[in-house]
């Protein structure tokens, strides 16, 4: 690492490359080769990617196959995809490897709906006119 001239080392701040979601359902996880299915829990979804919790451990660029349902939007994803990190306990981080551009634009579609009704069911703030104007002050007055 670099030092920035007083002393103390630079942190590149870390930066996401794809938008995530966290809403799949039906997600089926098999380690290519094997018939079993793994458990899992819901994961952490990009167009690039996903971060399947699990107790499983895999070695990193072991080779899994995935299938799952979108929440929003009407389809199905199925992927090859490699373990990229692994988490002991606590789960995989995988890439796709083989996806079809139909189910890139799927996952796209999902996360930017996602993200849209997340968007309205944030609550709204006040502005800090409205408090000032005394309209619904949490401030009591002394009397």
């Amino acid at each position: 690492m670099s030092r920035n001239g007083h002393g103390t080392a630079k942190v590149r701040p870390y930066v996401r490359y794809s938008p995530r979601i966290y809403g799949v359902r039906d997600l089926s996880l098999r380690y290519e080769g094997r018939s079993e299915s793994i458990s899992t829990r819901p994961p952490d979804l990009s167009a690039r990617g996903m971060f399947v919790n699990t107790a499983n451990r895999f070695p990193e660029g072991a080779i899994l196959n995935v299938t799952f349902r979108l929440h929003h939007v009407a389809g199905e994803v199925s992927a090859r995809c490699e373990v990229r990190y692994c988490l002991p306990g606590v789960g995989v981080g995988v890439e796709f490897t083989d996806i079809s551009s139909q189910a890139v634009e799927l996952i796209n579609r999902e996360i930017a709906l996602s993200h849209k009704r997340a968007e309205k069911t944030k609550p709204r703030r006040r502005s800090s006119k409205s408090i000032r104007n005394g309209r619904k002050s949490s401030k009591r007055t002394a009397r």
